[in-house]
């Protein structure tokens, strides 16, 4: 070991530390188009068609954090289910977050639960997801919170 050894060490450290901020922020830009382009649209389309069974939809998104969709009970303001996509802070890549937040009654409080987002889907095949495979894992989630919760002991 020479004496300038450490030199080369910190010259790597520093350009280790610039790949490492340029993996994040192109991740944030990854999830941003993710949610512009594949989940607002889905979301969208969800909502127009939960109207036809009288469930209002609100839409949310915190630009490059999370996007969520929360359905409300049928015919009331309270809301039922959240199907919320988060980005993890420091992500060097798009392994997404879901919480499931939902209420078996309206007057009961809500349950939360998280896990890996699509959990079958690999990080470098996320940006390749299709609206209508986004929309069918929705309504999964969306039927059996659903199930679960008409019969449950309460």
């Amino acid at each position: 070991m020479t004496a300038d050894d450490w030199k080369g060490s910190l010259r790597i450290f520093f350009e280790s530390i610039d790949v490492l901020e340029r993996c994040k922020v192109e991740t944030r830009v990854n999830f941003v188009q993710f949610c512009e382009f594949i989940v607002e649209p889905a979301f969208e389309a969800l909502a127009e068609e939960m109207k036809e069974y009288k469930i209002k939809c609100k839409l949310w998104t915190q630009k490059g954090k999370s996007i969520g969709i929360e359905f409300d009970f049928p015919g009331s303001g309270v809301d039922r289910f959240h199907y919320i996509i988060s980005l993890p802070k420091n992500s060097l890549q798009m392994r997404l977050r879901l919480q499931i937040r939902g209420r078996k009654l309206p007057k009961a409080p809500l349950e939360e639960s998280e896990e890996a987002f699509m959990e079958k889907v690999p990080p470098d095949r996320v940006m390749k997801i299709g609206k209508e495979e986004l929309l069918n894992d929705i309504v999964e989630r969306f039927r059996d919170y659903t199930y679960a919760a008409l019969t449950s002991a309460k």
